[in-house]
């Protein structure tokens, strides 16, 4: 049987690819340090910074850390035993819990947010039609 050849990269999609690879590597890495700044691990920031926003189910915040639940479970029970996240009855449905961020915990995740200055410096130096240009071009991307 024939093999079937990948066509290859032109060279501007490669360096774009290469360019939002070294974007998302920098930035989580900074995302690493601002966690490790205040005693979380990565995993531990994300989910925090999930639940500031608003509270979530277990299966919800496995979906969207692209994990297992049984990980969820384990992230959440270390942020509670800190008093950053606490586990309540779902409004909708008293048999489901959700995990919710504690007024502590929320403080903390704007303070990590804050500290981020890796994406905030760059896009601050494009002017406000360049930023909505960007951000309408990734979020065609995120749709194909």
């Amino acid at each position: 049987m024939a093999e079937q050849k990948t066509p290859r990269m032109d060279p501007l999609t490669l360096e774009v690819v290469e360019l939002i690879g070294s974007v998302v590597a920098r930035y989580h890495e900074e995302y690493e340090e601002a966690a490790g700044a205040h005693a979380l691990t990565g995993a531990q920031a994300r989910l925090l910074s999930l639940l500031s926003l608003e509270p979530l189910p277990m299966r919800r915040l496995a979906q969207k850390l692209k994990c297992e639940p049984s990980n969820v479970t384990g992230i959440v029970d270390r942020l509670e035993v800190r008093g950053l996240v606490e586990r309540r009855p779902d409004p909708a449905d008293r048999r489901v819990k959700v995990a919710a961020a504690t007024d502590e915990g929320r403080r903390l995740a704007h303070s990590l947010r804050d500290s981020l200055d890796f994406a905030r410096e760059p896009l601050a130096g494009l002017s406000h039609e360049e930023q909505l240009a960007l951000r309408d071009l990734l979020r065609r991307m995120l749709k194909a």
